[in-house]
């Protein structure tokens, strides 16, 4: 069957996930985000027209008026997880009154009106204890989608983080299986990702590349890095420079803040405040300062040469820092891709 394959990516900040189906060989046509400082990365970089819409006020048949008439419709989205975040999953019941928790019901509410033929979401692995969750099951088998899900971890897949992913793919063409491990997990190292970029300090941006650009660090933050060990924690600093809550029996356990990341280990988990030393195992394995905003794009598996600042709007590394962290990893992204275009072509539909 030769009918051209369209994608609509819901959720699409800056555009991790587009970047990865568009390496996978897919065809993204729109990407919905509410949130416009996303709009010049997105466009940029992709060549794809963002919309600046809340997916509630989206209608199924704005969505169809965008797809050619003879087209596979694949709509994919990646729904805010901070209601179903490990933290905020202790919260309970109390989650339900965040605004973003319903936000997957809406992309099923898509889903039903839009009739797409493949879909795929992403989120952390808690979403599947919650009760939209079910609901969103629901949805799909009452519309006849077959579908795969599981927890992935990313190193399985070439990307250099200790993150889990919940992801679902379906279809209502028949069954359709997320392709399996492409990496050995043990050999992912953060070296292969930002060994080859030149050395800067803290508060330095490299005269090359803008994005390239640390914070500034306090004076005793300073003398904390200088003192931790590749893969160690502030357990190896002297007493001195420890910080209160830590000297407190209730704060022993929280012993990757303020870590320096080990060369030959796989990184942490990139969040929007991996730029900050003291939120994570975010200090440079050597070079005593935090990551750089290009060091955590190209561990979020960003090409190397993707930009992110909008000439037009002052520079703000707290808010670059939250597009790159709140993005899916371009690589998983890809493998979400692979995923649906061997499916397409196990039933003869062109890409």
């Amino acid at each position: 069957m030769s009918l051209p394959a369209q994608v609509i990516d819901l959720f699409c900040g800056v555009g991790g996930l587009t970047r990865g189906l568009l390496d996978a060989g897919l065809n993204v046509i729109a990407g919905f985000d509410i949130d416009g400082t996303c709009r010049y990365a997105y466009e940029h970089n992709n060549g794809v027209a963002f919309h600046q819409e809340s997916v509630r006020d989206v209608a199924g048949e704005n969505l169809a008026e965008l797809y050619n008439a003879d087209a596979i419709r694949i709509l994919v989205g990646c729904a805010p997880c901070q209601p179903f975040s490990l933290m905020r999953s202790k919260l309970g019941d109390a989650n339900l009154q965040d605004e973003k928790y319903n936000l997957l019901l809406e992309f099923g509410r898509l889903i039903e009106e839009a009739h797409p033929t493949i879909i795929s979401m992403e989120n952390v692995p808690q979403l599947q204890k919650s009760a939209v969750f079910e609901e969103f099951l629901a949805l799909l088998d009452r519309n006849g989608y077959h579908y795969d899900m599981g927890v992935v971890y990313c190193p399985d897949y070439g990307i250099s983080q200790s993150r889990r992913r919940f992801v679902l793919v379906g279809s209502l063409l028949g069954d359709i299986h997320i392709i399996p491990p492409t990496h050995d997990r043990h050999n992912v190292p953060v070296r292969n990702f930002i060994g080859a970029l030149p050395a800067i300090r803290a508060g330095e941006i490299h005269a090359d590349d803008p994005l390239h650009h640390a914070s500034e660090l306090s004076d005793i933050n300073l003398q904390r890095i200088q003192a931790s060990v590749p893969g160690g924690t502030w357990h190896d600093w002297p007493e001195e420079l420890r910080c209160p809550c830590h000297r407190r029996e209730t704060g022993q356990t929280y012993s990757s803040v303020y870590g320096r990341m080990s060369w030959d280990q796989v990184g942490p988990t990139i969040t929007t405040q991996f730029f900050r030393y003291g939120t994570g195992r975010y200090g440079h394995p050597e070079q005593d300062r935090a990551l750089s905003l290009r060091e955590g794009a190209l561990l979020q598996t960003f090409p190397p040469e993707y930009d992110f600042i909008d000439p037009d709007v002052p520079f703000s590394i707290t808010s670059i820092g939250r597009h790159i962290g709140n993005a899916v990893p371009v690589r998983l992204g890809e493998i979400i891709g692979i995923t649906i275009r061997e499916h397409l072509l196990a039933h003869n539909i062109d890409i």
